[in-house]
C-alpha cells in the first residue's frame, strides 16, 4: 500500500473514531464508516494502536481514540502556554512575592517549564526549570493530574507505584485522598508533604472543553500560606489560570485558521 494512501486511510479512520460513540467503535463500525474492508481496517487500527492513537476496550470489543493521541495535540498546544505565561508568571511572582511555576505533563510525569521567583527573602526553590516529578506529586503536578478523567487517573496511579516509591507520602491511598481534596476545592495544596514548612498551591489550565493544558503553582513557607491569605494566592492563579487558557484558545484557533 503506497504510504499516502496508508496515511490517508489511518486519518480516515481517527476521523471516525472521533465522531463515533465515546465509548468506541466496534471493528465492523469502522469499516463500515471508512468504506474499507475488515482485514485493511483491522490492519490499520493495529499499527495506530501501537503508537497509542488508538485502544482497544477488551471487554466491550470496541475501539477508541487513545491517550497518544492526545497527548500529541497537547505538546502542540503547550508551546503557547510557555509563550503566553510568561507574563502571568512575572505578575504573579511581583504581586505576591514568592516563588511561581508552571508545570505541563509530559508522559506521566509533571515538567517545569518556568520558574519566578519574587522579592520576598525566603524562597521556595524546590523546582528548577527542567525538573519532573511523577504525575500527583507536588501542587502544580497533582493539579495536572486531579483534572484527568477517572480512567486516566487510575491509568496513572497503577503504573506510576514506582516512580513515586521515593516519595513517601504520595502512596496510592493518600494520593487518591488528595485528588478528591483538589477536585472538592477546585485547587491543589501541598502541605509540607515533599519538604516540610514549605506549602504550595496550584491550579490547572484548562481549555474550552475542560481538559488540562497545563498548571500554575505557588510555592512558599508554611507561615505565608495560612488563613485567608490561601485563598488569596488561589484566586490570583485562578485569574491567571482563566485569562491564561483563554489566550491559548484564541492562539490556537488562529494558528489552526492559518494552516487551514
Amino acid at each position: 500500500m503506497p504510504a499516502m494512501q496508508t496515511i490517508d486511510r489511518a486519518a480516515t479512520v481517527l476521523r471516525v473514531l472521533s465522531d463515533g460513540d465515546s465509548g468506541g467503535l466496534r471493528l465492523s463500525d469502522v469499516a463500515e464508516a471508512t468504506e474499507l474492508g475488515k482485514s485493511t481496517t483491522l490492519r490499520l487500527l493495529g499499527a495506530l494502536g501501537e503508537v497509542g492513537y488508538v485502544e482497544y476496550d477488551d471487554n466491550a470489543k470496541r475501539y477508541r481514540l487513545g491517550y497518544g493521541l492526545f497527548a500529541l495535540g497537547l505538546s502542540a498546544r503547550r508551546f503557547h502556554v510557555l509563550d503566553q505565561a510568561r507574563t502571568a508568571l512575572d505578575r504573579l511572582a511581583k504581586t505576591t512575592g514568592d516563588t511561581v511555576f508552571l508545570s505541563v505533563r509530559d508522559s506521566d510525569q509533571a515538567l517545569c517549564s518556568d520558574r519566578r521567583t519574587g522579592p520576598y527573602p525566603i524562597r521556595s526553590l524546590t523546582l528548577s526549570i527542567g525538573d519532573r516529578r511523577p504525575l500527583g506529586v507536588g501542587a502544580g503536578s497533582l493539579a495536572l493530574l486531579a483534572f484527568e478523567p477517572d480512567e486516566e487517573i487510575d491509568r496513572v496511579l497503577a503504573t506510576s507505584a514506582t516512580e513515586r516509591a521515593s516519595f513517601e507520602r504520595f502512596g496510592n491511598a493518600a494520593l487518591r485522598e488528595m485528588i478528591t481534596a483538589t477536585r472538592r476545592d477546585g485547587y491543589s495544596f501541598n502541605d509540607g508533604q515533599i519538604v516540610n514548612a514549605m506549602n504550595a498551591v496550584g491550579v490547572p489550565v484548562l481549555d474550552p472543553s475542560g481538559r488540562v493544558i497545563a498548571a500554575l503553582s505557588i510555592a512558599a513557607i508554611r507561615e505565608r500560606m495560612e488563613g485567608p491569605r490561601r485563598a488569596e494566592l488561589v484566586a490570583l492563579l485562578q485569574a491567571e489560570s482563566r485569562a491564561l487558557g483563554q489566550r491559548n484558545t484564541e492562539q490556537t484557533e488562529r494558528t489552526t485558521r492559518a494552516d487551514g
